[in-house]
């Protein structure tokens, strides 16, 4: 189901943990398959559940309950937008809005050429740099007015 590398990275994630508690690690191995696969689906949640030796919806509820997971296939380019009070009181809303009609999709969707999804996160912790958004769960970007957006998003085009 994963490769050889990716279960190494996940094995050095398990030894952090006593061998009792190597459930633990479960958003690592997580966060290891769905850079593997791309999303997890059932069957990549429920492998990662029998290699940690924990019940299959232990995994499923910590997928679903984290924005950085992602259950079902997402866009080249996922974009999180952060939309608690920090960041929505410097702009989020507006951030938000300016994509949405940019890329012409909704919360949870995907542009149609399969580039871009929009996800609404939460605290990302950097509300100083409000607002803030993530690309690919990796690069957070700061300070999101419409010309920056628009900046960077001919940047990846």
């Amino acid at each position: 189901m994963l490769s050889p590398e990716a279960l190494k990275k996940i094995d050095h994630a398990i030894a952090k943990y006593p061998p009792d508690q190597k459930q633990s690690a479960v958003m690592a191995a997580l966060t290891v398959a769905q850079d593997e696969t791309g999303h997890l689906s059932t069957q990549v949640m429920d492998f990662v559940a029998g290699y940690l030796g924990t019940p299959p919806i232990a995994v499923y509820e910590v997928a679903t309950f984290y924005t950085m997971y992602d259950v079902r296939p997402v866009g080249k380019h996922k974009l999180c937008i952060c939309t608690n009070l920090p960041c929505a009181l410097s702009g989020a809303e507006d951030a938000a809005e300016h994509l949405k009609k940019k890329l012409g999709i909704d919360w949870n969707e995907t542009t149609a050429d399969g580039r871009f999804t929009l996800k609404e996160g939460e605290c990302f912790g950097a509300c100083g740099d409000a607002p803030v958004m993530l690309h690919n769960n990796k690069s957070m970007l700061s300070f999101m007015t419409a010309e920056k957006i628009d900046r960077w998003l001919g940047e990846l085009k």
